[in-house]
């Protein structure tokens, strides 16, 4: 029998109702895992290339991993994937919560769906039941209310939903897909190919959770970290994330209006402390997890917040606050309940209303082309009003919902200089001044700027967990934040590898479990005999994948790139006078190339190293040719 998944993964047909399950064999699970790797085997095997992202073609791919479900800390997120309508690129996006665990618990490893309804659905899987229903009712309300309409029409409270708000409806190209009000798959706007389906949402039940092929050794690893948590992870439960504001300003590592500035003067005010101390009701959590570092909030005056939508972690605090230079801690929790409530990314909501903001300080855009608003940084009511035009793509929220690449070519007159995306996708809020492996991480990335699968150079300066648990890859020696040697460009690429592995398990980055605890913890669920060699493999195999996928639409290394803003050193703070050197950057990408095997024209996988990682059917998908295939 299969430990660790269900050995089923359902399959959905929107445009003809048709509804059937895919049973892959063991072969298939270990070498994929699931999440970023069932996404993207599915997408370089099954999608033509070219197709339209909000076109019928493009099937949006619910993937648990193989640790979802287990009564571990860490291990209730599922990934969601499709080619992304926002950069064009590979897309997929990551959420936490309950859902994921209840999917594997329902009884599939993932969802492939693929058309187009012709009138508003939802899809409810029960105990490896699947049935499609009517979803008009629930079109267009507030992502709280269609919940609440859902638990109501199936007679179960505790029903888990993954939805979309009007945001993803209207077909924001960065719309995303709720778990549960307040967990949120928010990059590369999944919600915007989950509108283009007409699928309102998939609600998920189950009462039978994965086999594990050691029990015991998995309760072993789970008291372990109930009662390390507090030890290893302290500040993500007193503070969650937004702990992490005031160290990055005290560093000059904190974006500020629109990333001209690392300090924000008002920081103390947006501040992790500062929630805590005045606006914080509870600390919400994910499934089996004891860190409980999600934010609930709540307010009634001056704006009205429901601690429903949870509250604002570190990128909210900063899109929303520092870099639109907003110091208003209650304006900004009632902006992350409306992108809560629309379905809408706040990294890239945030990006965009700082875009418009600049563009409005240098007159590229008027007070008429910004519907009569005063768009000046600092401006909270404006920066309200704006969520509220995007997610119903109104006025100038019509043109900032495309994204702020495809924004600034409408705008023309200059905007495309303070337009700051990679492959289209806006930053998230993490300077690549400050951490300059991180800037490399940003560029390689196949969704585009992306912190998650990323390094964040300031764990690894000097002495620290951090640096200890890498001594088992055998990276021996701390390094400068804004070092781009050959030394770091290895540091770079084995911990975004692991990453990308930690996106197949699908395994939270915040829990202290280190490498061998990892492959422990997966050898307990499944009883293979893994190492953390093998499980670096599955990285590097998923990371290829990702990359072949994105030079078979197209991309090159020419869009491996930072924004010229980074180039420009800061002109006052900790970090006066610091940029990242261009002609270091593009050595460090080329060093980057070498290690991953991305040799080819366009920075394509080799044969070679296609055929090293085991999947040498991915030729095949990108038509690799023979002038290729001898590049070493």
């Amino acid at each position: 029998m299969p430990y660790g998944y269900n050995g089923k993964i359902l399959r959905v047909n929107l445009s003809s109702g048709r509804i059937w399950e895919e049973h892959p064999e063991e072969d298939f699970y270990r070498r994929y895992f699931g999440g970023r790797g069932f996404i993207s085997y599915y997408l370089l095997k099954e999608l033509k290339p070219g197709i339209d992202p909000l076109g019928p073609d493009n099937p949006l791919i619910f993937a648990a991993g193989l640790v979802t479900g287990v009564p571990v800390g860490g291990c209730g997120r599922n990934s969601v994937g499709a080619r992304s309508p926002l950069t064009s690129a590979y897309g997929d996006a990551e959420a936490g919560g309950y859902w994921g665990a209840e999917l594997k618990a329902a009884g599939y490893d993932a969802i492939i769906i693929e058309g187009r309804s012709s009138s508003p659905v939802y899809l409810w899987l029960h105990d490896s039941q699947a049935e499609i229903r009517n979803a008009s009712h629930l079109w267009g309300k507030p992502t709280a209310r269609s919940q609440a309409l859902i638990h109501q029409e199936l007679g179960d409270p505790v029903i888990r939903t993954a939805q979309i708000g009007s945001a993803g409806e209207r077909l924001v190209r960065y719309a995303c897909i709720m778990n549960d009000l307040s967990h949120v798959a928010g990059r590369t706007g999944m919600g915007a190919v989950m509108g283009s389906k007409n699928l309102k949402a998939v609600a998920v039940r189950g009462h039978h959770r994965p086999s594990l092929a050691d029990a015991g050794r998995v309760a072993d690893l789970a008291r372990w970290l109930r009662d390390n948590a507090m030890f290893n992870a302290r500040q993500l439960h007193e503070l969650g994330t937004a702990g992490l504001l005031m160290g990055l300003n005290s560093r000059g590592g904190l974006p500020t209006r629109n990333f001209h500035q690392g300090v924000f003067e008002g920081a103390g005010n947006i501040s992790g402390e500062r929630l805590r101390d005045t606006i914080l009701v509870r600390r919400g959590s994910c499934f089996a997890c004891p860190v409980r570092c999600k934010p609930e909030v709540a307010l009634s005056h001056p704006h009205s917040v429901d601690p429903v939508y949870g509250g604002p972690e570190y990128e909210t605090l900063a899109s929303l606050g520092s870099n639109c230079g907003i110091d208003d801690l209650a304006a900004i929790a009632r902006g992350n309940q409306l992108c809560n409530s629309y379905g809408l990314d706040t990294i890239s909501t945030g990006a965009a209303i700082a875009f418009a903001m600049e563009c409005f300080e240098q007159g590229i855009l008027t007070q008429k082309d910004a519907d009569g608003l005063e768009l000046r940084f600092g401006n909270s009511q404006a920066m309200l009003e704006l969520i509220e035009k995007i997610a119903r793509r109104q006025g100038l929220g019509d043109i900032l919902a495309e994204g702020v690449a495809r924004a600034a070519q409408h705008i023309g007159r200059g905007a495309a200089e303070v337009a700051l995306h990679i492959k289209g996708q806006e930053l998230p809020l993490h300077e690549p001044r400050y951490k300059q492996g991180l800037g490399l991480g940003y560029a390689v990335s196949p969704t585009g700027a992306d912190h998650c699968h990323n390094i964040h150079d300031s764990l690894y300066t000097g002495p620290g967990p951090q640096l200890e648990d890498f001594k088992t890859l055998g990276i021996l020696e701390p390094l400068p934040t804004t070092d781009l040697s050959p030394a770091k460009v290895r540091m770079v690429y084995y911990i975004v590898n692991w990453r990308h592995l930690q996106n197949c398990l699908v395994f939270c980055y915040f829990v202290p479990l280190n490498f061998l605890r990892t492959a422990e913890l997966v050898q307990a669920v499944t009883g293979w005999n893994t190492s953390v060699w093998e499980l670096m493999k599955v990285g590097e195999r998923c990371a290829a994948m990702t990359r072949a996928f994105n030079c078979r639409e197209g991309f090159s290394e020419e869009d491996d790139r930072l924004p010229e803003r980074f180039f420009t050193p800061f002109t006052s703070g900790p970090l006066q006078g610091v940029s990242v050197d261009r002609e270091k950057l593009r050595e460090a990408r080329d060093i980057y190339y070498g290690m991953a095997g991305w040799t080819g024209p366009g920075g394509m996988p080799t044969l070679a190293r296609l055929h090293e990682l085991g999947i040498g059917w991915v030729a095949d998908a990108v038509k690799l040719k023979t002038e290729y295939n001898k590049t070493v």
